[in-house]
């Protein structure tokens, strides 16, 4: 009979399982979709509990089709990071909706913290910017808006977790309450270089210690699933926040390795290796992923709006039907138009970093149409990730010259899209030819504990390119479009 790892790849919009094969190929693949909520312009939340019906009905369909439970090896993880909750330890509940990590209702927190001069010393210790994007504002807004919340937190009655915890708890019956370093160190509460809560931070953020999981390396042995949930106990072994994973699937193991997600959002992230770069051009000093206690670093670019961008011209606009009829409709665009947008649905991310910003469409005449926009939409992407190079190499020489990137995620799919991004920026962009990277990098942590999956330089060595897309585009018209592009921030930004 043969045997399998499983991925619980639990994203923004939807919840997959999939099987990975011996030799690291996708077997099977069950997805469900769940609601996004919008309670307030800013706001974005998620209900918990439907998102571990999503996980729970996905992972049954995998494992049946694995051929029942003790047919898979280990269960590895991957989830939306920084998104947030807190539950009742006796009940499982959650006390509020997940927040999400697009959402922004705490921008004014960050304002007063920034005020009272405590961002300095977030970044020197965490890597990240004093920003609604992170959990720590999020934990703290929910303990000041949930009547008796910060009492019974500090009492030790309620559970913190980002959403791969949620469901470690919960597929273990409550009996583990333990995060990867990964997501940890996403909270902007742990000190990326000892790899532990720090105290100071939790005082800055008003966050009780009690609140807090364990934090463990990327492959470990987080437990095992109630044996009535899949017909008996699948041990979990691998967890990691959806773009480590990324990183992980991708094989960047090596300094200099650069990889792109173009999911909901967009985030790149470049491997320093054993060097903790502080950024100067306002990234994000991470960490990459941890195994067997030793750390390796990147620095990350994020951006809000990728594939979100893509959804609005389906669901809001309805200018599409299906996201795939975006790369035709954007080669049919009128050349002579150039119009640019800025999707800051949510603010902008890096290297702008302002939360307060909101979409902006420039250049429209009476000719715009469907086919324009569509163009606009994907161009944006290209041209947010031509800005997270650019900061890349200003804070490491070695992100210079000879880059490739490799690029995964739903638009990756699309041709017209990553010819674009080559053109872009003036670099090739590798797409591989599996896709599911995200998924796959969860599989290798659980499949790499259990003894399943080969070490790393193995592993790198089985990465298989689909298409090599190279630069095209003229230097001249390169620029003329980041000009405009450029422009375009420029008017939108609120923080100038």
């Amino acid at each position: 009979m043969a045997r399998y790892v499983l991925a619980i790849d639990q994203g923004t919009t939807s919840s997959r399982a999939l099987l990975f094969d011996e030799h690291c190929r996708v077997a099977a693949v069950e997805q469900q979709e769940f609601t996004q909520h919008f309670p307030r312009s800013g706001w974005v939340e998620h209900d918990a509990e439907e998102i571990w019906q999503t996980v729970t009905a996905t992972t049954r369909e995998a494992v049946e089709k694995a051929g029942g439970a003790r047919n898979i090896v280990g269960i590895g993880i991957s989830n939306q990071r920084e998104t947030s909750l807190i539950w009742e330890r006796a009940s499982g509940r959650p006390i509020y909706n997940a927040i999400v990590w697009q959402d922004r209702r705490t921008a004014e927190a960050c304002e007063m913290l920034r005020a009272a001069g405590h961002e300095r010393a977030v970044e020197a210790k965490t890597g990240l910017l004093l920003d609604p994007y992170f959990s720590a504002t999020k934990i703290a807004w929910i303990l000041d808006h949930v009547p008796g919340a910060r009492e019974r937190a500090m009492r030790g009655e309620l559970a913190f977790g980002t959403i791969d915890c949620f469901l470690l708890w919960h597929l273990t019956g409550g009996r583990v309450h333990a995060t990867d370093v990964t997501n940890a160190a996403r909270t902007c509460l742990l000190d990326i270089r000892t790899g532990a809560w720090d105290d100071e931070l939790l005082s800055v953020f008003g966050v009780p210690r009690a609140l807090l999981p364990e934090v463990r390396d990327n492959a470990a042995e987080f437990g095992a699933t109630e044996p009535a949930l899949f017909g008996a106990p699948i041990p979990i072994r691998g967890m990691a926040g959806d773009q480590q994973a990324a990183t992980i699937g991708q094989a960047c193991f090596e300094p200099g390795m650069l990889k792109s997600t173009y999911g909901t959002g967009c985030f790149a992230v470049l491997n320093t290796g054993e060097e903790c770069i502080a950024s100067r051009h306002r990234l994000l000093t991470t960490i990459a992923y941890q195994l067997r206690g030793k750390r390796t670093y990147a620095l990350e670019g994020s951006i809000f709006v990728a594939g979100a961008g893509v959804q609005w011209l389906r669901d809001g606009l309805k200018v599409v039907v299906h996201a795939s009829e975006t790369g035709r409709m954007a080669r049919a665009a009128d050349p002579q138009q150039d119009v640019v947008l800025v999707p800051a649905f949510v603010g902008l991310g890096a290297p702008y970093w302002d939360p307060d910003c909101r979409g902006a469409l420039f250049g429209l005449t009476r000719n715009t149409g469907p086919n324009e926009l569509a163009r606009a939409t994907l161009q944006s992407v290209c041209f947010q990730t031509f800005d997270l190079l650019q900061a890349m190499r200003g804070d490491w020489p070695s992100a210079g010259s000879g880059t490739v990137l490799r690029a995964d995620g739903g638009m990756a799919t699309c041709d017209f899209t990553m010819q674009c991004l080559a053109d872009i920026l003036d670099i090739p962009v590798d797409r591989p030819t599996v896709l599911e990277t995200t998924a796959l990098g969860a599989a290798y942590l659980a499949g790499l504990q259990a003894g399943f999956y080969p070490q790393p330089d193995e592993f790198a060595a089985r990465w298989a390119l689909d298409r090599r897309f190279t630069p095209g585009m003229q230097a001249a018209e390169r620029a003329r479009r980041l000009a405009s592009w450029h422009d375009a921030v420029r008017r939108t930004l609120t923080k100038r």
